[in-house]
């Protein structure tokens, strides 16, 4: 019983893994690595961002 199991388990888990290659989840390697790098300069300009609508709230009233 639990080898029948456990097939059924180790089934579903390769069946999982083809349907994402295929649907293209791992075709992008390059971006992965280098995220990292950039990720610094996206959250500067989410902070500049905010603190622009923080001032323009506080001249609005």
């Amino acid at each position: 019983m639990l080898i029948g199991f456990s097939l059924f388990v180790a089934i579903g888990f390769l069946v999982a893994f083809l349907w994402s290659v295929k649907s293209g989840q791992y075709s992008d390697t390059y971006t992965p690595s280098v995220r990292m790098l950039f990720e610094d300069e996206k959250s500067k300009k989410e902070k500049e961002s905010v603190k622009e609508l923080k001032e323009e709230k506080k001249h609005d009233n």
